[in-house]
């Protein structure tokens, strides 16, 4: 059965020039797992939203929903946001979850019932009386989730809810999404970049491109049926985009289990390793943590423990780890945002302490947070841009070449004139970093630089990069996704317990790891234990010499 028809929906912002969403038509059936994707900026999150009276954009809306259970109402479609602090809404778990039905009227006895249900539903109970402001990014977005189910929603709308988990959370709440889908025959719209572990649970792909539906089949049919040199192709599962570059008549994998299959039928003869380059860093220290110890109250538990790193001059070095292990910390701690109790931070050759006003921040050092939002403070990016040149001296008359030099490096001018409240993720995403390399930083300290930046964006910010370790600029940066550090990072580090654990290569880090790993490598390592992206594989596979 059709649960919900959409046709010819047409939607613009308004004085937009053209339309967010352009003549969409799609049906969704009753118990179907949909995911929605495409390049950022493509109307994704702007059609869910539609689909959710609530939450639907100011704007002009032509064409028609049609949901066959009757009204909209907020309790017959739940909506997870991307973001799971924006969501939450009181001080408590149990709170929390009650919440939605407290305002729907629903008596005491039967919001216990309900509550109860689902804390028990989700392992919730555990922390059921703790405050949500304690809570991790995984618990958050289950709590988000589970204080969605408790209304007993038909549809469920989840905007990127993983963009800012782990991969092990990120995976535990995909399979939570699954459980929901199978078990209680949810119909589910998902919104996501990430498409390793969404794609094969999928019915069917949603895949738009500039507002319009380019492609609405089976997840094995996307693949094939995505035009050549299509961007979307390099945000395809690893199992996908590999099995297209050899050209070899199978069916196409989908898992890393298929994937791995796949690589044994075909190349299983091939086994060793890829040669390496050694790496050399160079001789120049940019930043160095000795044995540094940081917590937010003198009551409250260590959140650096000890910590020791040690970044050089032009190295893009990755830091990865679990939420909530202090990895957002020990960047804020780089940047002076936070005070060491012991220790020794230096920067650039000097002890943090002797930067004084914000000497840090003039050509030394830069920050960009994990919520790009918070960078911006103005009514338009333009009007950004320039704030934060006259704050950095810069003279009127040369504000506007800069601008149009990093807008053009980072390929924002078409986003200049606009409110930066109203871009989409990736779009947001790119601006922010824009802004902060305006002020010519030394150091760039990055807090989840890819959070909501599709495919295209990442292959963008990876040329970016490099073309900053080109320039000598050294980047330290937190981040949950694998993939991108596997092909961007010279180093890459595991955060645990408050201190650095290991660092090494990409091939050697990820190699040596069972779950911080890429896909890719999951597939591979039986054959080449040190291929750790998609790239690398199609080498081993089509003459990389093994040795």
């Amino acid at each position: 059965m059709e649960l919900l028809q959409i046709e010819n929906l047409s939607f613009r912002y308004p004085g937009a020039e053209t339309p967010a969403v352009d003549a969409v038509s799609f049906s969704v059936h009753s118990g179907e797992f949909v995911v929605v994707c495409g390049e950022s900026g493509c109307g994704k999150t702007t059609l869910l939203r539609l689909l959710k009276p609530e939450l639907a954009p100011a704007g002009e809306l032509t064409g028609t929903i049609t949901y066959a259970a009757g009204e909209r109402t907020p309790a017959e479609i739940g909506y997870v946001l991307q973001n799971p602090d924006s969501q939450i809404v009181t001080d408590k778990v149990w709170h929390e979850l009650a919440f939605g039905l407290e305002n729907l009227g629903v008596s005491s006895e039967v919001i216990r019932r309900r509550v109860g249900e689902m804390a028990s539903y989700f392992g919730i109970q555990d922390w059921f009386r703790q405050k949500t402001d304690e809570l991790s990014g995984g618990q958050k977005q289950l709590l988000n989730l589970a204080a969605v189910m408790v209304m007993q929603p038909k549809v469920l709308i989840l905007d990127e809810p993983t963009s800012q988990l782990d991969p092990i959370a990120a995976a535990d709440f995909i399979a939570t999404l699954q459980k929901l889908n199978r078990e209680l025959g949810l119909t589910i719209l998902l919104v996501e970049h990430r498409l390793e572990e969404v794609f094969p649970i999928a019915d069917r792909v949603l895949l738009m491109d500039h507002g319009r539906v380019l492609l609405y089949d089976a997840p094995e049919n996307i693949g094939g049926a995505l035009p050549a040199g299509h961007p979307m192709q390099a945000a395809l599962p690893s199992a996908v985009r590999v099995f297209r570059a050899l050209h070899t008549a199978d069916r196409c994998p989908l898992t890393v289990r298929q994937g791995r299959d796949f690589l044994e039928r075909h190349f299983g003869a091939r086994r060793g390793a890829l040669p390496e380059a050694e790496y050399r860093h160079g001789e120049t220290v940019a930043l160095e943590l000795k044995n540094v110890w940081f917590r937010y109250e003198k009551d409250l538990p260590d959140i650096l423990r000890g910590t020791a790193l040690r970044v050089y001059e032009g190295e893009i070095y990755a830091v990865l780890g679990g939420n909530g292990t202090g990895k957002t910390t020990m960047l804020s701690v780089i940047a002076g945002l936070c005070r060491a109790y012991r220790g020794r931070v230096t920067i650039g050759g000097k002890p943090i302490r002797e930067y004084r006003g914000n000497a840090l921040y003039r050509g030394v050092l830069a920050l960009l947070p994990q919520n790009p939002q918070t960078v911006f403070i103005r009514d338009t990016v333009r009007a950004d841009f320039a704030e934060i040149l006259e704050a950095h001296g810069v003279p009127k008359s040369g504000r506007e070449e800069k601008i149009r030099q990093m807008a053009e490096k980072l390929s924002v001018g078409h986003l200049l004139d606009r409110n930066p409240f109203d871009l989409s993720g990736g779009e947001g995403q790119k601006c922010a970093l824009a802004k902060v390399l305006l002020t010519a930083p030394r150091i760039l300290l990055l807090d989840e630089p890819t959070k909501g930046i599709d495919a295209g964006g990442k292959s963008v910010l990876r040329e970016i990069l490099n073309t900053l370790k080109a320039e000598g600029i050294t980047v330290l940066m937190v981040t949950h996704d694998v993939e991108f550090a596997a092909e961007t990072a010279d180093r890459c580090a595991l955060f645990f317990d408050g201190e650095i654990l290991s660092a090494d290569t990409p091939p050697r880090f990820f190699g040596g790891n069972t779950f911080y790993t890429t896909a890719a490598n999951r597939m591979a390592r039986t054959l080449c234990p040190n291929a750790v992206t998609c790239g690398q594989v199609v080498r081993f596979c089509t003459g990389g010499e093994p040795v």
